[in-house]
């Protein structure tokens, strides 16, 4: 008997390969082996399935960047360990996915654009925070525009270009997006594993 967890799960792997509209209830239906009315006994709709896929996939990151959070000390490590983090999750999202939230399914967006958010101007703006404080980072840095200018809606910008995940390692890329622009902003004393 499938659950609604298995369910979830199945519908997380398939929707983030093909993308949320692309990947249909008669194709989940089948590669778990039910019907679709067994599907329809758990979700109403496709929606509110993409709704829960969606905060799934939140939670679970969260999870990590509060274990990142725990673990480390220095805020600016925490910040591309983060991104790191996120890094390797997305390079196995279709771009689809993420821009077909927007266009299909605007509650499920609106999980996406609050986590997103949240993730941007609380976490990643409280450690850059704590790095000002610890002088790990200049005073005349505007944190907000910082955040504004390199973290918001960054996986905007790396799926605009199907092939940047492709092309470029996760490395290349952690680079590119978050440690150079961390460097950059830095005080000259300060140095970690990464710079």
């Amino acid at each position: 008997m499938i659950t609604k967890d298995n369910l979830l799960q199945c519908s997380v792997a398939n929707f983030t390969a093909f993308g949320s509209k692309r990947f249909t209830m008669d194709e989940l239906a089948s590669t778990l082996g039910i019907s679709k009315k067994t599907i329809y006994k758990f979700y109403n709709s496709k929606e509110d399935l993409v709704v829960d896929s969606v905060s799934f996939l939140v939670t679970d990151f969260e999870k990590t960047v509060s274990d990142i959070i725990t673990k480390q000390q220095d805020p600016l490590v925490c910040i591309i360990e983060i991104y790191k983090h996120g890094f390797e999750r997305l390079k196995h999202f279709k771009p689809s996915f993420i821009f077909g939230l927007k266009k299909y399914y605007p509650k499920a967006n609106q999980v996406f654009d609050a986590f997103r958010d949240n993730i941007v101007n609380n976490t990643i703006y409280g450690l850059l925070q704590q790095a000002q404080q610890k002088e790990f980072i200049s005073n005349d840095v505007n944190l907000n525009l910082f955040c504004e200018l390199y973290f918001n809606r960054f996986e905007e910008m790396a799926f605009k270009n199907n092939a940047l995940f492709e092309t470029y390692s996760n490395t290349e890329l952690l680079n590119h997006f978050v440690i150079f622009n961390l460097k950059g902003i830095s005080n000259k004393g300060y140095s970690n594993p990464y710079y």
